[in-house]
């Protein structure tokens, strides 16, 4: 389904990525929750058929992806990181459900057919795709490979989370740190230029409006923005939390009631947006 086309990624990104700092991420810490919640909205809006066939872009080592293919579903992965591929492929060696594909490639020309997949999972080129041409482009791949009636699954950041994610682990007594936090409240541009290791990388941060619209623009239908982590990961207690099961479960059910609140959506760390191919 794809070759793997050559490109080169910002030197910045590739490098971060290539730290292995992805691996487990979601595995650990407030990530659990990015991970619990992502399944969670996108198990509502997956085409119901089964083995639906599943793009997932920005794939990383491919978590969502062993979700899915457990599922039933026929899922092939694309990533632009060398470590995420390789470690992608040594897991799928072990696995009952490998998955379908598994290549190297760039989110702005995917080695597809056109109308070849029932859904689309865009997790990390709306962020790491710096100009909104750029990411257009994602987005234009994405409604070209999508059947009629597909749907797309785009994941962002908030233009906020270094503001909020940074006061609450008081990132912000760095002057350095402050000086990130102004860029990307005023321009969503966020920039790492000492390469400190807490301080994530090269990305763009979108206001949920933002989002919303530029997936509108290339002319998905029925766009929705979702509040991933809501105010969960900013919980001082959320360790607490996470392992009781009755709090747990209390907090997902409050987070999915806030999910599309328009007050409270952009306090969530990670968004995600929905929308459809029009049919035919």
């Amino acid at each position: 389904m794809s070759r793997g086309r050559r490109f080169e990624l910002v030197p910045e990104i590739r490098a971060h990525y290539e730290s292995g700092v992805e691996t487990k991420r979601l595995l650990k810490g407030t990530s659990r929750l990015e991970f619990e919640r992502t399944k969670h909205i996108v198990s509502r809006y997956l085409p119901t058929k089964k083995p639906a066939v599943i793009l997932y872009v920005g794939g990383g080592p491919g978590h969502y992806a062993r979700w899915l293919a457990g599922m039933g579903h026929t899922v092939h992965l694309v990533d632009p990181v060398p470590l995420h591929i390789k470690k992608a492929r040594e897991i799928d060696d072990n696995s009952s459900r490998p998955l379908a594909s598994i290549s190297l490639g760039d989110a702005r020309a995917l080695d597809c057919h056109d109308e070849c997949s029932d859904a689309v999972l865009m997790f990390g080129p709306m962020y790491h795709l710096i100009e909104k041409q750029e990411r257009m482009a994602a987005l234009s791949e994405a409604l070209r490979v999508l059947k009629p009636g597909g749907v797309l699954f785009a994941a962002a950041i908030s233009r906020f989370a270094s503001a909020l994610d940074g006061s609450n682990r008081v990132l912000i007594r760095d002057p350095d740190f402050m000086r990130i936090v102004k860029r990307d409240l005023r321009e969503g541009q966020h920039r790492n230029p000492k390469n400190h290791p807490q301080y994530f990388t090269t990305s763009f941060f979108h206001r949920p409006s933002e989002l919303e619209s530029e997936i509108s623009e290339t002319g998905f239908k029925g766009v929705s923005v979702f509040a991933v982590e809501g105010f969960g990961a900013l919980l001082p207690h959320f360790r607490k939390i996470w392992h009781d099961p009755i709090l747990k479960g209390r907090l997902l059910r409050i987070l999915e009631w806030t999910e599309r609140e328009p007050s409270m959506v952009g306090v969530s760390e990670h968004l995600l947006g929905i929308g459809s191919k029009k049919r035919a």
